[in-house]
């Protein structure tokens, strides 16, 4: 019954994809508007054609945008468009033990597996020239734009640039500590500080801001990284926050749905639930991830985290058909990109191959794997799953052109 709720129910949409279209009318009001005969002497209605030219230049040009990615599409094997679903680290990648260069092994890797990102790491990064010049040949060397991410949240905790001994950027404070003061400036300004030194360095993608709401107090997986317990105020640091890293062409990746700061476990080591019901989760866990959408966010980082009093059943987030479709997607009005947590954490390798919970993503309605605990069997295992009818290739161009929405000007 709470499963059938979940699925079926349907929110006002709050985002209308990568390319941040406006929410459609009011239907209520369109049908309470009547359209009179034109009367004797009248001019007839304008042509369909001519209400187009009338719009302007900007629609032909999103027109051929569109075009031009169905184009690419069409253009693409198979086997391409199924590396697109996947963002991997350059280890995942090239199968060297710590990468710091970009050299023939990874324009090797990418030639037979051109994913959709490349995610860097702590070891991945020395100083300023070294990552510039990675990120700049791993692109050139990629025959689809690719993404460059990293885990910059800011803070203490989660921030692989700032907090490292080979940069000098200016440090923002932990998020809760931005929280706790109630300046919405003070979380734009750090958007903008981060999303201003990591597009100078490359990068078009961060893993923040963290949108969960802190209601366990004892919860450590999440902690300080939350801008705190009043989903209100997160809502608002959200926004500020997305808003700032978009500005500086730095695409934000809301993090962790359903919300992570409600449970008692830690996903990297195994299965965790949130016990809330669905009334709670919209009271409160769901504001932070409405606004940060609303605010242009582009991509929501879902997390493996299971809603039993929701769905009811402990399947976790990123292979639930039930929070990915019907709570994200239906509810929340989502149609941006929806990409995995982790897949290499224990809440998943505790319980699914590689293969099986890549095909479960993309099953569940995610559009990116990231980080699978093995790449090439996550990769076979979707093709695989293509080859014997369990997925259409018809559902992966769905996520290929939202992927690629986001990487086309």
């Amino acid at each position: 019954m709470v499963f059938l709720l979940a699925t079926v129910l349907i929110g006002c949409a709050v985002s209308g994809g990568c390319r941040g279209e406006e929410p459609g009318h009011d239907r209520e009001s369109d049908e309470k508007e009547s359209v009179e005969p034109p009367s004797e002497g009248e001019d007839e209605p304008e042509s369909a054609e001519k209400e187009k030219e009338k719009k302007g230049p900007e629609l032909r040009e999103e027109e051929q945008r569109k075009q031009r990615i169905a184009g690419i599409i069409s253009g693409m094997t198979l086997e391409e468009k199924v590396c697109q679903l996947f963002m991997v680290t350059p280890e995942q990648l090239t199968h060297v033990n710590t990468v710091i260069q970009a050299g023939e092994a990874t324009k090797a890797s990418l030639e037979k597996y051109p994913v959709g990102g490349i995610v860097y790491f702590k070891q991945n990064i020395l100083d300023e020239e070294q990552i510039k010049t990675m990120i700049t040949n791993s692109r050139s060397y990629s025959k689809y734009p690719l993404f460059i991410g990293v885990d910059e949240e800011g803070g203490s905790l989660v921030a692989r640039i700032a907090n490292n001994e080979g940069f000098s950027v200016e440090k923002v404070p932990d998020m809760q500590t931005i929280g706790a003061s109630q300046d919405i400036e003070e979380a734009y300004q750090a958007g903008q500080t981060i999303g201003t030194y990591l597009s100078d360095l490359g990068f078009d993608m961060d893993f923040a801001p963290v949108a969960d709401v802190l209601t366990n107090p004892n919860n450590t997986a999440i902690g300080k990284r939350s801008f705190g317990p009043d989903a209100k105020v997160d809502a608002q640091m959200v926004a500020q926050v997305v808003k700032g890293l978009e500005e500086r062409n730095v695409k934000a990746v809301l993090k962790h749905f359903p919300g992570h700061g409600g449970t008692d476990g830690d996903s990297h080591e195994e299965a965790v639930a949130n016990e809330r019901t669905l009334e709670q989760l919209e009271e409160t866990e769901f504001l932070p991830f409405i606004s940060g959408i609303q605010a242009g966010a582009k991509f929501v980082m879902v997390g493996h985290i299971s809603l039993p009093s929701v769905t009811g059943d402990n399947t976790p987030a990123t292979l639930s058909p039930a929070i990915i479709g019907g709570l994200l997607r239906e509810r929340l009005g989502f149609d941006g990109v929806v990409i995995t947590d982790s897949m290499s954490m224990g809440a998943i390798t505790n319980y699914y191959t590689p293969a099986e919970a890549a095909v479960k993503v993309i099953q569940a309605g995610g559009d990116m794997v990231l980080m699978p605990a093995n790449f090439e069997q996550a990769y076979e295992g979707v093709l695989e799953a293509l080859r014997n009818g369990t997925l259409k290739e018809e559902r992966i161009d769905e996520s290929v052109y939202r992927i690629l929405d986001c990487k086309i000007e």
